[in-house]
């Protein structure tokens, strides 16, 4: 499984909608684990950002999806960003030579 990092932010919509956020994030765990993914994560941040969650999915496509799927409701915008753990980190830099 590759590990995403997905950034939300509500929409004016989704902001208008708050109190059914909680729900739509149910609705979202539960997108992602039928197409084979899960949430590892999530948080309701301060900042540039509402909410961030720590995900994993099969592959890029699957994430993919997933993202438009989520914007198809027009609650949220994200923005994802592919995790490399930190032994991959490690062979990454290694192999610069």
């Amino acid at each position: 499984m590759t590990t995403y990092i997905v950034l939300i932010n509500w929409t004016e919509q989704g902001a208008k909608n708050v109190r059914d956020s909680p729900k739509r994030l149910d609705a979202a765990k539960k997108l992602l684990g039928d197409m084979g993914g899960s949430f590892k994560s999530f948080y309701l941040t301060m900042g540039e950002c509402d909410m961030v969650a720590i995900v994993e999915a099969p592959d890029d496509a699957v994430i993919a999806r997933f993202a438009l799927m989520l914007a198809t409701g027009g609650n949220v915008k994200t923005r994802t960003l592919k995790a490399f753990p930190e032994f991959a980190y490690r062979e990454i830099i290694s192999s610069l030579g």
